[in-house]
């Protein structure tokens, strides 16, 4: 019932509007119309080159291409408006008539232009770049574009990520790239017999030896806590920030650990229980 209702009222709607197209369309005001639509793309394409070239002197900004594209999208809806009245096509009925649906587009429009702003203000900042390694929310990756609603990652998986402007920048948002070192920590497990000195020594020798840790600052060796089965001593080391160089240099630093603990005869323990049934003899 409820459906029969809303649809007697959009024929009631369609009914009121007394005529969309005036008269019957002539070949010059066809011709007018198309005239008005195809000068509006150009216009659109003038404007989004200029404003590259008069915002976006540097390679890495892209305020013009934001903006550029936005005013483009609303010249050419201008044009579109315009050449529907040569044509004598009555906007405001046919906008009546679409009643639910034009508060769905004005709805729609607000939310493109919450990421356009946001998008312009991130190209104002500048807190990511294109070719930038970042994390936003859940996601990481390299920074591909920027455009009217979305900035897009790649990720380190091969993914194309499309996150919103506004979550962006809502968001807190680390920049790998920008930051020359950043600091890993690796836990090692040492067997409760361990001298915990020389372990120290060991360990720093070998993160130290490994290829891609900073010298400054330097390596450190501390005892984290005493475990269920053994005592945990966290390495921790610089190295360049972005994710290959992390992944890279963790991989050396465990090797060169591996084998220096070999070599030292330190043991790292398999987990450990004992089982107590009670007092014996």
């Amino acid at each position: 019932m409820p459906v029969a209702l809303q649809l007697t009222d959009v024929l009631a709607a369609v009914e009121d509007v007394d005529v969309v197209v005036e008269d019957d369309i002539a070949v010059s005001e066809a011709l007018q119309a198309l005239a008005v639509f195809l000068a509006s793309i150009l216009l659109a394409v003038l404007l989004r080159r200029l404003l590259v070239r008069a915002l976006d002197r540097d390679a890495n900004r892209h305020v013009g291409l934001v903006a550029g594209r936005f005013l483009g999208l609303l010249a050419v809806g201008l044009g579109v408006v315009y050449a529907l009245d040569l044509l004598g096509v009555q906007i405001g009925p046919l906008l009546g008539a679409l009643g639910v649906g034009g508060i769905a587009i004005a709805f729609a429009a607000q939310d493109m232009l919450q990421n356009l702003i946001a998008g312009v203000m991130l190209q104002i900042r500048r807190p990511l770049r294109l070719g930038d390694q970042v994390a936003s929310g859940d996601f990481e990756g390299v920074v591909i574009d920027v455009n009217l609603r979305t900035t897009v990652l790649q990720t380190y998986d091969g993914l194309i990520v499309f996150l919103p402007n506004a979550e962006v920048l809502k968001n807190p948002i680390i920049n790998y790239t920008r930051t020359p070192l950043s600091r890993t920590t690796l836990t090692v497990g040492l067997a409760y017999d361990t001298d915990l000195e020389r372990a120290r020594a060991v360990l720093l020798r070998a993160c130290a030896a490994a290829d891609g840790v900073a010298d400054t600052p330097a390596p450190e060796v501390w005892v984290e806590e005493f475990g269920d089965s053994s005592i945990n001593l966290a390495v921790r080391w610089w190295h360049p920030a972005d994710i290959a160089s992390r992944w890279r240099v963790r991989s050396g630093v465990a090797i060169s650990v591996k084998s220096a603990l070999d070599q030292a005869g330190m043991t790292i323990p398999f987990p450990q229980r004992v089982l107590w049934s009670g007092e014996q003899d």
